[in-house]
């Protein structure tokens, strides 16, 4: 997609996908932590641009619940889906969700970059969106992080990062000083504005 257009606050949702602790436990342990806030940190961005947050967590029952520190970002009453599918276009009340959003543009964090990842943003290419993972948001067990990236720059998913996507959301100064006082979590290890 050479020539693309920025992602826009005002056409994006934020997708969270399988931030399970049965998913995170595949990860090397120092990468737990980083992606978890990193994830809280676009949550919380996004819910102050007043961008949709949908969020899912793979059989919930087997797997476990989307992590307390992203489901305490979550709106008050929002529900998180429970995927019985690899990739949410292949669940009708998901890929339903993410239409009554009326957004063209989805961002996609979570769990695992080659797999769910990778399915759901090939999906919603498919299905007309445009779509942004989050490289630095995003996570499988190594090496299958960086075969995943591959897989979707080839498919035609837009590949940034946490930095990225908060500059293109906010795009001038004047959003910026107003967005970056009400972020009330500490600033991710790594992440400078």
């Amino acid at each position: 997609m050479a020539g693309a257009p920025l992602f826009s606050a005002d056409q994006c949702a934020l997708i969270v996908i399988d931030v399970q602790d049965y998913f995170l436990a595949k990860l090397p342990l120092d990468w737990r932590k980083p992606l978890v806030e990193r994830i809280a940190w676009l949550m919380q961005v996004a819910s102050i641009l007043e961008i949709p947050v949908i969020a899912t967590a793979e059989d919930i029952a087997r797997d476990g619940p989307l992590v307390p520190d992203l489901e305490k970002q979550l709106r008050a009453g929002a529900n998180v889906h429970d995927k019985k599918v690899f990739g949410l276009c292949g669940q009708s009340d998901i890929l339903e969700a993410v239409r009554k959003t009326g957004r063209s543009e989805c961002v996609l964090v979570g769990l695992e970059t080659d797999v769910c990842i990778c399915h759901s943003a090939l999906g919603l290419l498919d299905q007309g969106f445009r779509v942004a993972v989050i490289e630095d948001a995003t996570a499988s067990p190594p090496p299958n992080h960086d075969a995943g990236l591959r897989r979707m720059a080839a498919g035609g998913v837009i590949l940034t990062n946490t930095k990225g996507i908060y500059y293109e959301w906010v795009r001038d100064l004047a959003t910026h000083a107003h967005v970056k006082p009400r972020i009330n979590l500490p600033m991710p290890a790594g992440l400078t504005l």
